[in-house]
């Protein structure tokens, strides 16, 4: 180790008045910027403490966090100083080298460039029919059932599809913590069912009545509604919703 660093240590006076040191990984774990992130979240965390996390260690004298309140004192903006800095300036700071300066800058652009990227377009689902246009090319054609789901938001817009099970429908069980794990995940505020008939005719078993009010059931003690059950044939689907079996 350096004799010029310390990591990520804390200085502080013991009471016969002589300077005594303690590594931050001795401090209690809320008192630790990364374990506080871990525990509570990075939204938590001060200015300082994430800082702190960029720069990773300390000096001898001072701590990971006294130095990020160093850098952050360089301006009135405080942390705002940071959206124009080159490394060059902050590798006038003492404890600051061209590593962490170049680390701060990086992390910094990084946010510039997450804040201006415009949010891509999701596809709104209106229809029994906008599901069967996602569905229809990619299942009509399987030698197997597939089951999938389709995770909504609460604007009806899609979140992601997520692959359940494959085989028979009618002879294995669609297990519910299956189904709604990805959902849960993902904080979904609803979902559609899906799963294809390699006969290619879409008219629902008794298997997927029962299967369908099940999972439905499901979601109502979730909080996840089941807006819809599609079931995919060749070229042609049904809709549980439109039956009213749901």
């Amino acid at each position: 180790m350096h004799q010029g660093h310390v990591p990520c240590a804390v200085y502080f006076y013991a009471p016969e008045g002589s300077i005594a040191m303690a590594l931050i990984k001795e401090l209690p774990a809320m008192e630790r910027p990364r374990e506080k992130m871990k525990l509570l979240g990075a939204e938590k965390l001060s200015n300082a403490e994430l800082l702190a996390i960029l720069l990773g260690t300390g000096t001898r004298a001072l701590s990971a966090t006294a130095l990020a309140g160093q850098i952050l004192a360089m301006d009135a903006g405080g942390i705002a100083c940071l959206a124009d800095c080159a490394p060059e300036e902050l590798a006038n700071i003492q404890g600051i080298g061209v590593a962490k300066s170049c680390q701060i800058v990086a992390a910094v652009e990084l946010g510039r460039r997450i804040a201006t990227r415009p949010k891509a377009k999701r596809v709104h689902i209106g229809s029994p029919q906008d599901i069967a246009d996602i569905f229809m090319e990619d299942m009509r054609y399987l030698k197997q059932e597939s089951f999938k789901v389709l995770l909504l938001n609460i604007k009806n817009e899609i979140v992601a599809i997520e692959g359940v099970s494959l085989g028979n429908i009618n002879t294995s069980i669609v297990d519910p913590r299956e189904v709604f794990r990805p959902a849960v995940k993902r904080g979904a505020a609803s979902m559609v069912l899906a799963h294809n008939h390699p006969s290619g005719n879409p008219e629902p078993s008794g298997a997927d009545v029962e299967i369908t009010k099940r999972l439905a059931e499901a979601g109502e003690i979730l909080g996840i509604r089941v807006i819809d059950h599609l079931i995919i044939g060749d070229g042609i689907y049904v809709s549980m919703r439109q039956k009213h079996i749901l």
